[in-house]
């Protein structure tokens, strides 16, 4: 009998053991219960810091109110007020804050108030209010709010929330200095930019460069002078680059030019030696086949070659550069290309662009010894007739055409000078902007959907890239290009992608891709 007494004693010593034990924890967790911190005063349910450093994080958890007043710190770190289920009214006012990070308040899914008074922010981190669906009242008053594209998510979630957001001014930009945020809509701002990125690097040195499709593929072809080729790319779907087509052999070579008639695809091949030449793609042997010589007697040193088709028929251009050679018109007559004009003689002819001009044919020539000079198409002749100069542009190396809206420009390159553009009034050329550019042996505009840009290369000093403000009517500066000696850029799309490609003289060709990038985010 005595066994179960003694289990029975056993037995009631552990139950009370248990009980002093659970006694003693709870005792424990209410003594591990956070104080209040130093520099604050404490209530039940509310708290007041003063004179600190920063936010303390000892708060107990039971605060429903809490106000930071003439404090000294300025910055607000991630999950500052972690710990606080309860907290619905947080005051920060009167303080030093510059910066709050993006998850300050994580966590304040109760906290119905929000006062940021008088700080310094002039910024709030993007969707910094994630998670606080009990928001009722935000108060941003007393900061210098710069309402730019990094604050356009305040103005999308005023219009999305059911919080209300004291009225505050705008310090900047410009376009919205003064203005009161709660006026914004996201429409209000333009955030959506664009810039060239490096994409691939090639090994060789070009002088041109031209992008162009056949049977529904986008190739690229560079002209090498000191190889002697034209060098053809196509691009790789697997791979995602550049990768070699092809090569046409030559000497000496300036320009490569693609022309597809009929299906058909000819490269004329201009030489600086041993004369220049037109080939055709064989389809059938998959190559190109030389199938005419273009006459060397007046095409002696070419520059330039540009294609055009008028009233249905196919034309290429040669803008010869030597004392004794003359600009030439080719036709395409069905089997090959004969001479059909020759303009003049003698002028040392650098560039030629060809233009519709209020709704007629023309013919931009720049040369080294006159001012660029205007042709028009004659309807009834079928000919070019020399119609006027461009006044005061002495030594132009290139003309390019863009148009704005309908309006037509042209950007005028110079070595030595400056650089210009200007618009044609219906009349005559006016001068629009001009551009240092000692050095430049290429100006030229590139158009993408509704963005244009005017590149700017040198043989000393970085290439410039230039965005066309349509609020100003004139370039301004958006990026710089590291290509050394540039003399010739093509775009070209492929799988909604947009490359430039950009021919180097004294170094490696590059390849850019046009990214749009949101500066909202």
């Amino acid at each position: 009998m005595g066994y179960p007494e003694k289990r029975w004693g056993v037995g009631w010593t552990l139950l009370v053991w248990v009980a002093v034990m659970c006694l003693v924890l709870a005792d424990g967790r209410r003594l591990r219960q956070p104080r209040c911190p130093i520099g604050c005063s404490c209530t039940k349910d509310n708290a007041l810091c003063e004179n600190v450093r920063s936010v303390p994080h000892t708060f107990p958890s039971d605060v429903v109110s809490l106000l930071f007043t003439a404090n000294t710190f300025d910055l607000i770190d991630e999950d500052a007020f972690l710990g606080l289920p309860h907290l619905e009214y947080l005051f920060i006012e009167n303080n030093k804050i510059a910066s709050i990070s993006p998850f300050a308040f994580r966590g304040l899914k109760t906290l119905i108030h929000l006062s940021l008074a008088y700080n310094n922010l002039d910024t709030l981190p993007k969707d910094v209010f994630r998670g606080m669906e009990a928001l009722t009242k935000v108060d941003l008053r007393g900061n210098n709010l710069v309402c730019d594209c990094k604050l356009k998510w305040l103005v999308e979630w005023m219009h999305q929330t059911n919080a209300t957001l004291d009225e505050i001014h705008c310090s900047g930009p410009p376009s919205h200095q003064g203005r009161k945020i709660n006026d914004l809509l996201p429409h209000s701002f333009d955030c959506i930019t664009a810039e060239f990125a490096s994409y691939q690097s090639l090994k060789f040195e070009s002088i041109s460069v031209e992008a162009f499709t056949f049977g529904m593929d986008q190739f690229v072809v560079f002209a090498q002078p000191f190889a002697g080729t034209c060098s053809f790319l196509e691009w790789d779907h697997v791979e995602m680059n550049f990768r070699s087509f092809d090569t046409i052999e030559s000497t000496s070579t300036v320009v490569c030019k693609p022309m597809v008639i009929d299906n058909h695809l000819f490269i004329i091949v201009a030489q600086l030696f041993g004369g220049s030449h037109i080939y055709k793609r064989d389809i059938s042997a998959n190559k190109f086949i030389k199938i005419q010589d273009i006459d060397i007697l007046k095409i002696r040193k070419p520059n330039d070659i540009e294609t055009f088709v008028i009233d249905g028929e196919s034309f290429f251009i040669i803008a010869d550069s030597s004392k004794a050679g003359s600009t030439t018109v080719y036709k395409w007559n069905g089997n090959g290309f004969y001479s059909h004009q020759s303009l003049h003689p003698w002028y040392r002819d650098t560039d030629v662009e060809y233009v519709e001009m209020s709704g007629k044919p023309h013919l931009i020539l720049s040369s080294s010894s006159q001012r660029p000079v205007v042709y028009q198409w004659n309807r009834i002749m079928k000919l070019f007739d020399r119609r006027t100069d461009i006044p005061d542009m002495e030594d132009v190396f290139s003309v390019k055409h863009f148009r704005v809206k309908g309006e037509l420009f042209i950007c005028l390159t110079r070595f030595i000078g400056d650089s210009k553009v200007m618009r044609w009034d219906g009349a005559m050329f006016k001068e629009v902007q001009t551009f240092p550019s000692r050095g430049s042996m290429v100006f030229q505009p590139v158009t993408i959907g509704n963005w244009q840009y005017a590149i700017l290369g040198s043989d000393y000093s970085l290439t410039q890239v230039y965005q066309w403000d349509t609020k100003r009517g004139h370039f301004v500066s958006s990026q710089e290009l590291n290509i050394q000696a540039p003399r010739g850029f093509a775009l070209a799309a492929i799988d909604e992608r947009i490359f430039l490609f950009a021919s180097s003289f004294k170094g490696k060709t590059q390849i850019y891709e046009h990214l749009m990038i949101d500066l909202s985010n």
